[in-house]
């Protein structure tokens, strides 16, 4: 059951919270339009604009078919829209505001909403971005298209970004209490508790991106607060997954790890995600399944993200309040 936080209902401006993220698929025709818009992202592919057009469609190409066999795999369609717009309901009851969910690659697209906003007269968005990590491929892209597209429409609203959640308590311990309900009662000193973060081209870090950094220390707190609540594994190990192309990605990868076996009992926990998408229903509850199996893993769980669960909701409306001063500081 969501519980209620106290915030003061006489705010002078008009506010709107836009759920930030990717976004996936909500059917095999967006599939196309979904890797289009992504390789055609200047943070994704940050190289000249032309170059860019040209290795993007190549890529595309090449990728096209096995992308919609995945998806296909999934009934055909992304979960991740679907659940967001069913958070977004929860954080509407909790923050009694309009909350949208705002896609990078597919609808709804940011034009589509924030029309909507400008029409509602809201004078100020909040952006959470699903991500709790920072990155220029991810919370950059997103924020900057809602920056450009605003510019676009003639929309002026006012605009606060909520900063990364990655080492907040309340961030941690529902990682913790996902990864606790993955083993389903089974000892925990018994298993492996693989860390899976999606990756990232090395070049990208090494320009400056963030993102390692704060994977790491997700992975150093979240180890703390097992230490403290008594918890623990045979091992914990950061991975990285959905390596892409022939250059140099964060290491180790996953899909290495689980064919190099020191222990054939394993929790995967996707540490970049919030929302689950094909990247963990697929690649990992799938793909790598697949390889944990011919090995003779004797045990292979995958841990579900947060998701619509009221936790998230209630995690999420927390830091949305933090930044104004309301109640509910004492849930982060």
């Amino acid at each position: 059951m969501l519980k209620y936080f106290h915030f003061n209902t006489g705010t002078a401006m008009k506010e709107a919270v836009l759920l930030l993220n990717m976004g996936g698929p909500s059917n095999l025709d967006e599939v196309e339009l979904f890797l289009r818009n992504m390789f055609a992202d200047e943070n994704i592919l940050p190289m000249h604009p032309k170059l860019r057009a040209f290795v993007g469609k190549r890529i595309v190409a090449s990728r096209l078919e096995e992308a919609k066999e995945n998806y296909r795999a999934l009934g055909g369609k992304s979960p991740l829209l679907e659940i967001t717009q069913s958070l977004a309901k929860k954080l509407e009851t909790l923050l009694h505001m309009p909350v949208y969910p705002v896609m990078r690659y597919v609808p709804p697209f940011a034009k589509e909403v924030l029309m909507r906003c400008k029409e509602q007269g809201i004078e100020k968005l909040t952006l959470f971005p699903m991500y709790p990590h920072y990155s220029t491929t991810t919370v950059k892209s997103s924020v900057d298209d809602i920056e450009a597209t605003c510019e676009a429409i003639d929309y002026k609203p006012s605009i606060e970004t909520i900063a990364p959640y990655f080492d907040r308590l309340g961030y941690i311990k529902l990682c913790a209490q996902r990864i606790t309900e993955a083993l389903e009662g089974a000892s925990s000193e018994r298993y492996d508790l693989l860390l899976s973060a999606h990756g990232l081209p090395v070049k990208i870090v090494q320009a400056g991106d963030p993102y390692e950094k704060q994977i790491e220390g997700n992975v150093a707190a979240l180890k703390l607060y097992f230490e403290m609540q008594g918890v623990r594994f045979h091992d914990i190990k950061l991975v990285y997954q959905s390596r892409v192309g022939k250059g140099k990605w964060l290491e180790p990868n996953l899909a290495d790890v689980l064919r190099h076996p020191t222990h054939r009992r394993v929790v995967i926990y996707p540490l970049s995600f919030t929302i689950d998408n094909s990247e963990t229903m697929f690649e990992l509850d799938v793909e790598h399944r697949e390889i944990a199996e011919k090995i003779g893993y004797e045990d292979y769980r995958v841990a579900r993200c947060f998701n619509d669960d009221d936790a998230h909701a209630e995690m999420i409306a927390a830091l949305i309040l933090e930044r104004s001063g309301e109640d509910g500081r004492a849930n982060l």
